[in-house]
């Protein structure tokens, strides 16, 4: 055992075991946030009488702040170190966090979607520099495997951000449904929508002071200086080097599309399992706060299937592995499709099971051998987190029709783009393990 824990996170004799322990905390810590939004799309439609189109805002303000601050964020871990980007990304993390506060006592939605935005511009810097320390942190050849062992703590945060979502918010909201809500007065409904605000973003505000808490920890602790020799910022001269190379720029794309399928599944297994279980009769809250806990039976499956995929890639090549999991993926996701009941819902949790490897692999396929380039191309890796926010527009789009091709629920027809987003990532996979292996 202890040979196996050195050959992960020791690198000529110096063990990283406490940086690594508090940098994959920070994974934990946006996994949080990435999951109590999720349910905030079909939470914001109903407060503010929103379509659901309309309340992907949310994620689209949610990931454009990932794309817009992906850059910004490698010139600054460039010129400082990883350390400094970890604590700026918790320093932006708390801002947004702690500004619900006032975006609740202004009451526009706006408002909210800024908040959103500055907290991701946080996320953005501590992916940016977690996920490439992590790497750094031991020997080259377990770097894909030692990213996935971190990224194990990641949902492990999405846990307890969706429990909270369903047990802090969802459940705690008037349970008044979107219809009744439309025919309130305006003065019912500025009433309303305060009482459910202020229930909204109560666990924003515990989660922002946690933030700032963690971000006096990491100052104080002293942190390892792995590949923080070379300040010198050449940006379009290292772009070009690294996006001249096919794996890593096939490797964005996918990342891209794999990014948007997840937030797709995640997303709208609400509306997903609303219809489902409001066919059976349950009321409208109801059937929302049942959905979120199959959100947190497809999260739970999530760990359990990436710890299991760590442990295969002792005998299987990550691409290879990425390949056989993007199929499976598929093969689901045709179920999510055809199945009008809860088989739906089942199938759409083995999905998840499916997806479990796909961010840490391709993001460790695509760095490989980038050496001090890896801090430019983590930042295009998590620009391709934008597939969050171009995407499940797109979906929310073919979800408002109500029904297609006659009766056929939209919900179900539009997990279609789901499943052009795996096809996506399987040849990817596949092309990589042909390439290298053959």
């Amino acid at each position: 055992m202890e040979k196996h824990q050195q050959s992960l996170i020791t690198k000529d004799g110096v063990s990283f075991l406490v940086p690594f322990i508090l940098v994959t905390f920070c994974f934990a810590l946006w996994g949080f946030a990435n999951d109590i939004t999720n349910p905030m799309v079909k939470a914001f439609s109903k407060i503010f009488r929103m379509s659901v189109t309309d309340g992907t805002l949310v994620q689209v303000a949610f990931y454009g702040g990932y794309f817009c601050m992906a850059f910004p964020a490698a010139i600054f871990i460039r010129k400082h170190s990883y350390k400094a980007g970890v604590m700026m990304g918790l320093g932006l993390y708390a801002a947004g966090a702690l500004l619900f506060f006032p975006a609740k006592a202004v009451g526009i939605y706006g408002c909210f979607l800024i908040a959103y935005f500055i907290m991701t511009c946080g996320l953005s810097f501590l992916e940016t520099s977690c996920n490439p320390y992590i790497l750094t942190m031991g020997p080259e050849e377990t770097a894909t495997r030692r990213l996935n062992m971190a990224q194990c703590f990641n949902p492990c945060g999405s846990i307890i951000g969706m429990f909270v979502a369903m047990n802090f918010i969802q459940a705690k909201l008037n349970p008044m449904s979107s219809d009744e809500r439309a025919l309130l007065g305006d003065a019912e409904f500025e009433a309303l929508k305060d009482a459910d605000l202020s229930v909204l973003i109560s666990p924003y505000l515990i989660i922002g002071l946690v933030i700032v808490a963690m971000l006096i920890i990491i100052r104080l602790v002293k942190m390892p200086r792995i590949g923080d020799a070379n300040h010198d910022v050449h940006v379009f001269v290292t772009l070009k080097r690294i996006f001249s190379l096919r794996y890593y720029t096939e490797g964005v794309i996918a990342q891209f599309f794999y990014v948007g399928a997840q937030i797709m599944c995640w997303t709208f297994i609400i509306q997903y399992g609303t219809r489902v279980f409001m066919a059976e009769g349950m009321d409208e809250q109801s059937a929302e706060v049942l959905s979120q806990q199959f959100n947190i039976y497809a999260m739970l499956f999530f760990i359990c299937s990436r710890f299991i995929a760590t442990f295969l890639m002792k005998y299987v090549k990550p691409a290879m592995l990425l390949a056989i999991f993007g199929v499976l993926a598929m093969v689901f996701t045709v179920g999510v499709i055809a199945f009008q009941n809860r088989m739906g819902i089942y199938c759409l949790v083995c999905v998840s099971g499916c997806m479990s490897l796909m961010f840490p692999t391709i993001y460790g396929i695509a760095l490989d051998g980038l050496g001090d380039d890896a801090k430019f191309g983590a930042a295009g890796l998590i620009m391709a987190i934008l597939g969050g926010s171009v995407l499940p527009p797109l979906q929310a789009m073919i979800i408002d029709l109500g029904t297609v091709f006659g009766d056929f629920p939209a919900t179900n027809a539009s997990f279609v783009l789901p499943f052009v987003c795996f096809i996506i990532v399987t040849l990817y996979g596949f092309r990589i393990h042909y390439k290298r292996e053959m």
